[in-house]
């Protein structure tokens, strides 16, 4: 023990120890988004071109910038959406995954995280081909049960696009939100369950009185997590409708990176960057004074 005290006190071994990752954080963090800011005040096309100083004009354009309003709207949709259908639905298969027990707690564990280990670029595809108008599975099973006039091309319909998108993302974050509170729910004692059954509460009860307060750190972590998701939602999207048709599902991230390498306007699209980090700011200091929470103790 007196030989960690004499570290604590050497100035030079904590500065050791500290530095390099501090000087990570540095580079790795702090520069970018510093040379982000200053790139957001400039008119340049890219990296290396000419540079031109224009001030706050380009804040100024994405404020008026409906593109960038309906690709915010978008991604707050889709973070309502994880909040309250995915999440929800992963506490209820938690709850059943822990009554299972044995191999079958064991096998449906694995199936419902499948989804998590597959590359975006594997999810893409399989969702562009089930949702194919002419020769998807899910048209063809509308057809073979009487239903053929929902027959849809349900990415390429602006009116459709956004709400199949959603579907797409939620299903394949699933995993995720199951794992949270699948370790949530097995870390609640049974003896509190016990109890409560002594008093009298079953079901549904039992579970609203016992199960969600003991959860609630893990949802006020879940909810800021599951509106950053949102927010910098980007592989999918742009992997099955880049934003189209039209601007139907148009998201911060790839909105960003079509104004940034396929308009070739850096500058904005750094306006864009510094704007993005700001909501992100906001949105979670919001929402961790909404879901802030005394933690429990058991």
């Amino acid at each position: 023990m007196s030989q960690l005290h004499k570290v604590y006190r050497d100035k030079l071994a904590i500065f050791i120890f500290v530095f390099p990752g501090i000087a990570f954080f540095l580079l790795m963090f702090v520069a970018p988004i510093i040379l982000s800011g200053y790139y957001s005040f400039t008119n340049t096309l890219a990296p290396g071109t000419p540079v031109d100083m224009v001030g706050l004009n380009n804040y100024k354009e994405l404020l008026v910038d409906s593109r960038f309003w309906l690709a915010l709207r978008n991604a707050l949709i889709l973070g309502i959406g994880f909040i309250v259908i995915q999440h929800p639905l992963a506490i209820f298969f938690a709850i059943l995954l822990d009554k299972m027990g044995g191999k079958a707690e064991k096998w449906f564990r694995t199936i419902f995280f499948i989804p998590c280990v597959l590359s975006f670029v594997v999810i893409s595809r399989m969702w562009l081909s089930v949702l194919d108008p002419t020769f998807g599975i899910f048209n063809k099973m509308l057809d073979s049960i009487g239903l053929g006039s929902l027959q849809h091309a349900w990415l390429g319909d602006q009116s459709t696009a956004l709400g199949s998108l959603l579907v797409i993302l939620i299903w394949a974050g699933f995993g995720w939100a199951l794992l949270f509170y699948y370790a949530g729910v097995k870390g609640i004692p049974e003896e509190l369950y016990e109890a409560a059954r002594i008093e009298g509460a079953t079901g549904f009860k039992l579970h609203f009185n016992i199960t969600l307060p003991l959860l609630s750190p893990v949802i006020s972590v879940q909810v800021v997590l599951a509106m950053i998701t949102a927010l910098k939602q980007m592989e999918t999207v742009f992997l099955t409708t880049n934003g189209g048709p039209g601007d139907s599902t148009q998201f911060l991230a790839v909105y960003l990176y079509n104004q940034a390498f396929s308009a070739s306007n850096y500058g904005y699209a750094n306006a864009i960057s510094i704007m993005f980090i700001v909501v992100c700011l906001i949105i979670t200091y919001v929402l961790n004074k909404l879901t802030k929470n005394k933690n429990l103790d058991f």
